[in-house]
């Protein structure tokens, strides 16, 4: 196998409103904070949380979308990769970072938590998805979403069972 793979996956929560900048050529570049938490048991059996807090960028038109659509506090699946770089500050310490360059996205929770009703977006090639298709340098083209029944009134959204 001539290449490796280098690949993340995290569901967490935004830790303050999306961030979104744009190149000199126009292309979205959008940056968020994302909290998660796991629980582990101590020696005592009492459950200890500790939250890790990622940075993950989303380019072009994923980072469009995650900075029209996500909130501080929506939660949010991303899929992407792991990237390193350094950078001397003015005072001439050097400073190291860990980022996540999200190739997709799909925001979790329902409307009232600030999730956004979970639409999923990616720069990848998988149909069965509402994507957004596109790699490299190119320009993503957007694609035309599946059309949603529309809402029943008979029940609440507690009435489903999952």
């Amino acid at each position: 196998m001539a290449r490796g793979i280098n690949k993340a996956i995290l569901v967490g929560n935004l830790g303050n409103d999306p961030e979104t900048k744009y190149t000199q050529g126009g292309m979205a570049v959008t940056k968020i904070s994302l909290a998660t938490t796991s629980v582990r048991k101590d020696r005592d059996g009492n459950n200890q949380e500790k939250t890790e807090w990622h940075r993950v960028t989303f380019f072009g038109k994923l980072g469009e979308i995650a900075g029209e659509y996500l909130r501080k506090g929506s939660q949010v699946y991303v899929e992407g990769r792991i990237s390193y770089s350094e950078h001397t500050g003015d005072d001439g310490q050097k400073r190291y970072y860990t980022d996540i360059i999200a190739d997709e996205m799909q925001m979790l929770g329902g409307r009232g938590d600030g999730g956004g009703g979970g639409g999923s977006y990616d720069r990848g090639s998988r149909p069965q998805r509402q994507e957004y298709g596109g790699s490299g340098g190119q320009q993503p083209q957007r694609r035309p979403a599946q059309q949603q029944p529309a809402p029943v009134d008979d029940f609440a959204d507690d009435d489903i069972p999952f």
